[in-house]
């Protein structure tokens, strides 16, 4: 019983510190990938705000470019949407629709686009409906903003199959390494408590 007392106390001592260098690897390698998936679901909504952005700056009239209100429901769909915004943050134009209207979007937000020129967060307008959004400010005869956002619904499922296989890898190595390194000491123990043995035998002689 205290022998294998001391098997378990040595490995414990010895896995410890290799458990939490797993955890901590496993853990910065999700944050980087899970960082990636959500930084990429933004990438065709930047060159489309900037580019409408642009087109109006240079004269095109906002309602040529998108409705008074469109038919892209973002409940459900994950097409890009665009949402025009006069100076004031009242939609002059939308291709986006929830429960049958134009959603509204963040004032706050529409006031740090005016000091910095633009903004990447993730929008909910209502529960269960998660936007990735991106705003753009436009000027020339007048001002306002371009929103253009689409559906974090496929992001954030290939995010939660990411969590499930980080957290099963890292219990994989945890439990792995536990293994190896018990057999690793009660071999090594073993092996001590044998040549004792020996030497008591031969001390005797």
């Amino acid at each position: 019983m205290t022998h294998n007392k001391q098997v378990l106390s040595d490995t414990l001592k010895a896995w410890l510190p290799l458990a939490a260098a797993i955890v901590i690897v496993s853990g910065l390698a999700y944050a980087a990938a899970q960082q990636n998936y959500r930084q990429s679901a933004n990438d065709p909504q930047i060159q489309i705000a900037q580019d409408v952005a642009d087109a109006i700056t240079q004269g095109t009239p906002p309602d040529s470019i998108t409705g008074p209100t469109g038919n892209t429901d973002i409940r459900k769909s994950l097409a890009p949407f665009i949402i025009i915004l006069d100076d004031a943050g009242k939609v002059i134009g939308s291709s986006a629709v929830l429960d049958g209207k134009n959603p509204e979007y963040p004032s706050g937000v529409l006031d740090n686009v005016r000091k910095n020129g633009g903004e990447k967060i993730t929008w909910q307008p209502q529960a269960g409906v998660r936007i990735a959004s991106v705003v753009t400010r436009y000027t020339g005869a007048k001002s306002g903003f371009v929103v253009v956002g689409r559906s974090l619904k496929e992001v954030e499922r290939r995010v939660e199959e990411l969590t499930e296989m980080t957290a099963m890898a890292t219990a994989l190595a945890l439990i792995v390494s536990l293994l190896l390194i018990f057999c690793f000491k009660k071999m090594g123990v073993g092996h001590s408590h044998k040549l004792a043995e020996v030497d008591i035998v031969v001390t005797e002689k």
